[in-house]
């Protein structure tokens, strides 16, 4: 069963470093669903963005503990970024 392109790609994160190798290296970063693998980051990316995806690579971040003025605790959610390399020719606008 295929996922949805829109589930599996949550947003494009522009931050002064993803800017920075969007224009040098034509690497764009991805906040993804965290139980999505490469493959289907790959294609949901064409899919929905029109270029031609050469390379993915992924990173899992663990959420932080929060500490409420009540000493109760509470844990922000893990999520998972990718890492888009772009073939040659292939570009997405950052706005």
């Amino acid at each position: 069963m295929k996922k949805n392109s829109r589930l599996i790609v949550k947003k494009l994160q522009v931050t002064e470093k993803s800017a920075r190798l969007a224009e040098k290296e034509n690497k764009y970063f991805f906040i993804v669903n965290a139980s999505s693998n490469k493959i289907e980051i790959k294609g949901a990316v064409e899919e929905l963005y029109k270029v031609s995806v050469s390379k993915v690579n992924t990173v899992n971040y663990s959420g932080k503990l929060k500490r409420e003025r009540t000493m109760k605790y509470g844990r922000k959610s893990d999520w998972k970024r990718a890492i888009v390399t772009l073939a040659e020719g292939s570009k997405i606008e950052l706005t």
